[in-house]
Parts: C-alpha cells; sequence; structure tokens
C-alpha cells in the first residue's frame, strides 16, 4: 500500500501500471516538485492534499491489480508511430457503478504540463465514489493538441462505451485553469471542429477558475467556481461570461469563494468545501434520459 512517504518513482515503477505509470505524473519537466506522494508540489496550484494523492494512487494500483484497465491508450499503434507525441497521452479511468454516466476531466497547467495528480484525479476519484465513471485525460500541452486529444477520448469513450461499461448519453466535461478552456472550446464547437466526427455535445460543462471569456451562443449548461483572490482568472471575468451564457436562454451558475487564488482544486478545509456537490447536481439538472 502506498503512503505519503512512497516514492514517485515506485509507482511510475509498479508493475500494476503495465510500463505506463509515467503518466500519473507530469510528463513535462520542471512544473513539479518533491519526490514522495506526501511532498509533491506544483506550479499553479494551492491546497494540495497529500491524503488524497495517496488515496487516489491506492485505488487506481487497487483497481489495476483486479484488472481493471485504468490507464488507457486513445490513440492506435498507427497513430502513435506518425506522432510519437501520442504517446504521452491517455484516460485514466475512475470506475464507478456499471453502466453510470460519465464524467470527463481536464487539468490545468496552463498549456505547458498537464497537472492532473492534484487536478483533474481528486476530481475524477470523488465523482467516483458518487458512482459515476470518471476520466482524467492526460493531453499533449497546447491549446489546439489539448482540444484534439479531448475530442479523441470523447470519440474513444463512445466507441469504447460497451467495453467498459459506461453511459455516454448526458456526459459532462470538467476542467480546471487550461482544462477548463479545453472542456468549454469543445463543449461549444464540438469534437468535428478538432479533427474527429461529430459526437454529441456534453449536459453540462464544469469550469474552475479560467479567465477565459469567449461566448458563441451555443454553450452548454456551464457551471464556474473561481476565488476572489485569483491573479490568474479574474472572477470578474468569468462572472461576466456567465452572465453573457444565461443572456443566451442556456441554463449557468457561477460560485465566488471569497479570498481564495488559483488552483484550489477540491477546495478541502476552505470556503469552496462541497462545491463539487452542487456542481454534480446542476449537472444531473440537465440529464437527457
Amino acid at each position: 500500500m502506498y503512503t505519503v512517504d512512497t516514492a514517485i518513482s515506485e509507482v511510475k515503477n509498479d508493475p500494476a501500471f503495465k510500463g505506463k505509470g509515467r503518466l500519473l505524473f507530469p510528463v513535462d519537466q520542471g512544473y513539479m516538485g518533491g519526490n514522495t506522494l506526501g511532498n509533491i508540489s506544483l506550479a499553479w496550484y494551492s491546497y494540495i492534499d497529500p491524503n488524497e494523492t495517496v488515496a487516489v494512487m491506492n485505488t487506481l494500483r487497487d483497481e489495476a491489480q483486479e484488472g481493471v484497465p485504468v490507464i488507457l491508450d486513445i490513440y492506435t499503434e498507427e497513430a502513435i508511430a506518425r506522432d510519437p507525441s501520442k504517446a504521452d497521452t491517455g484516460l485514466i479511468f475512475f470506475r464507478g457503478k456499471e453502466g453510470a454516466r460519465t464524467a470527463i476531466c481536464n487539468a490545468g497547467g496552463g498549456f505547458a504540463y498537464v497537472g492532473a495528480i492534484h487536478d483533474s484525479f481528486p476530481v475524477s476519484y470523488e465523482l467516483s465514489k458518487m458512482g459515476y465513471n470518471a476520466f482524467a485525460l492526460i493531453y499533449r500541452p497546447g491549446a489546439q493538441t489539448a482540444c484534439e486529444d479531448l475530442s479523441r477520448a470523447i470519440a474513444y469513450l463512445f466507441e469504447h462505451a460497451d467495453g467498459l461499461q459506461i453511459d455516454m448519453n448526458g456526459y459532462s466535461l470538467w476542467g480546471g485553469s487550461a482544462g477548463a478552456r479545453m472542456a468549454a472550446w469543445v463543449g461549444t464547437y464540438g469534437t468535428q471542429a478538432f479533427g474527429e466526427r461529430g459526437y454529441p455535445k456534453p449536459a453540462a460543462v464544469i469550469m474552475e477558475y479560467t479567465g477565459f471569456s469567449g461566448v458563441a451562443g451555443v454553450e452548454p449548461p456551464t457551471y464556474n467556481v473561481v476565488g476572489t483572490s485569483d491573479s490568474i482568472a479574474d472572477w470578474r471575468v468569468m462572472s461576466n461570461r456567465i452572465k453573457r451564457i444565461k443572456a443566451n436562454g442556456t441554463d449557468a451558475e457561477i460560485e465566488v469563494f471569497e479570498g481564495l487564488p488559483h488552483g484550489f482544486g477540491l477546495g478541502t478545509g476552505t470556503v469552496a468545501e462541497g462545491w463539487l456537490d452542487r456542481a454534480v447536481r446542476f449537472w444531473q439538472r440537465h440529464y437527457k434520459e
């Protein structure tokens, strides 16, 4: 069993992950500090909970040892041979109930790296504990490639829904910071805008702390959270975008948390604690039966 003292290298090389354990940590160098699960630090992120990190990693390891495919390739070997950078992508599967609805979670990292271990992993883990099937996307940094990878991930999940025993009807897209931009772009413009055939849009987009301001008029229902002390994503920009989406007749909500900075994640131990439950209720309102 992993503990806060477990070396990151031990997790990366754990045979349970079949040579793909490196994808559980940022593959782009220079954005993560620390050498154990308990002392990881990430650029632009706050409030990292070591106990949550350990719980996430133990869950993934247990699932992998039971034969659950916890690290999924979204690209074929042929696609990776044509573009080796696609080897650094994948979906991390946090299994919920058989046949339950699906959430796809996208970490931030300024399109320079993927901060999944603090951002999308805890969100996915908590959603899976609620019974949902949650997937954290490991994507190629860069706005265009990230959206291409998210579109491929959506296509992959629709193509493999039966085998994975998941329901893609009324799926949701989640994202923090740069990951929220990805969710907004793909949720608004669709997978066909990024190289895939057209798949249904999400029932809801859940966005954390991003300065994204664009409104095209065809956004899915949108839920935002942000702190007033965020020096990267101005809460006023997010609030204005929500107002504009609502003005177009689409359901949209925002929670603004006094004093919180960028990258608060689940908000454990802060005024934001519990936002995820409220975001789930928002998503539930927009299920398509």
